[in-house]
Order: structure tokens, then sequence, then C-alpha cells
């Protein structure tokens, strides 16, 4: 939601000034100029000062919003992502025994309604409203762990553990699929993430 308004504002200011060239070309076309307005120094003071004015409003809104995506501080819950060739593995680390594979369902086994090469057989299931930790790592080669609804990419990088963090406002499903080019199956391997009630989430823990 963030990362929406801030794009917003950004838009708004390449709007303002996008229009401010245009009058200002017009003007120019429209009147000729005199060698007072050529040499102003005024002119020239506002036309320096003012885009620093603008680089500041967009670069506050952005570092803010960067430390926010970077911060992870004490998460309700730990997951660990593992990419595989072509598919991927969790772990919640929290709980005692309890991780599984996550494949795409293929089209043929598609129940109706739900979406094609997006649909998984076993969804990650998360607590709405709890910050959610998230270790992602690679078993084979390079892949890429990336649910744009929440704002999250992170490579799963064979020896290495990357981490991200996210908060889900409101219950829904959010998918994904890996952004990186791992394989002739890349496509094949989508992410869906399953925002529940803390009750739910509880309850769908017991069951596995």
């Amino acid at each position: 939601e963030e990362l929406v308004e801030f794009h917003d504002h950004a838009l708004m200011v390449a709007l303002a000034i996008c229009s401010l060239v245009l009058y200002l070309l017009t003007l120019m076309l429209a009147e000729k100029l005199s060698s007072n307005t050529v040499d102003a120094q005024e002119v020239e003071l506002i036309w320096t000062i003012l885009p620093a004015i603008v680089l500041i409003l967009l670069a506050l809104p952005s570092l803010q919003i960067l430390y926010m995506m970077d911060e992870i501080d004490e998460p309700d819950l730990t997951l660990k992502a593992i990419g595989h060739q072509w598919y991927w593995a969790y772990e919640y680390t929290d709980f005692k025994d309890l991780t599984f594979d996550s494949y795409m369902i293929p089209t043929t086994e598609l129940p109706s309604g739900h979406f094609r090469l997006l649909e998984v057989d076993h969804r990650i299931v998360i607590p709405m409203e709890s910050p959610i930790r998230i270790i992602i790592t690679a078993n084979d080669v390079l892949h890429s762990w990336a649910v744009p609804s929440l704002g999250v990419k992170t490579d799963a990088i064979p020896g290495r553990l990357n981490q991200t963090s996210f908060i889900t406002t409101r219950p829904g499903v959010f998918y994904g699929q890996c952004s990186e080019i791992c394989g002739a199956n890349h496509s094949y391997m989508p992410i869906v993430v399953e925002s529940t009630p803390l009750t739910h989430f509880e309850h769908w823990s017991t069951l596995l």
C-alpha cells in the first residue's frame, strides 16, 4: 500500500513538472523573449532550487519505504522457502514438523474458478495483521520468490539465506511466481499466499 501511494505521489510530481515545462514552451513560442528574460539571474536561481526541492520530496518517502521494507523487528511467524527445480518447499520454523512441498496444479486437474498456472496444491497460510519473516534459499539453481501484491521479491540463491518481511492487513489470496529464469519449467513454480484470521490459521496448523 505504501508503494502504491509513493507511485501515485511520484506520478503527480511528474505531471506537475510536465505541465510547467509545457506551459513555458508554449509561452516561449507565443511571445518574443527579451534580453532581460534570457539573462535573468532570478530565473536561473529558481530552476536550480526548484529541482532540488522536487528531488527531496521524492527521496524522503522513498527512503522511508525502503527502511520499512528492510526492517524486521520481532516477527510473529518465521517461514523458510526453498526453491527447487521446479517447485517450492516450505518450513514453518516455529512449529514442529510443519513442512510441505508446493507444486503447481496442472491445467487438466485445475478446479473450476481457479487461475491457470498460478494455483498450487498446498498454499502458504499465514495469520493476517502479523509481521511475517520469510527466509529464502535454493537447493539447486537460482530462483526468486516474488509476490508483487505484497511488495516482496527476493532472490533464492544456493548456499545463501536471504530474508524479507511483510504484513497482510486483510484476508485474501495473493499470487506470485518465480521471477528468475531458473530453467525450462521456470514459469511452472507459482507462489500462493493465503492470509487468514489467527483462529483459522491455528486450526489449519493443527490439521497438518
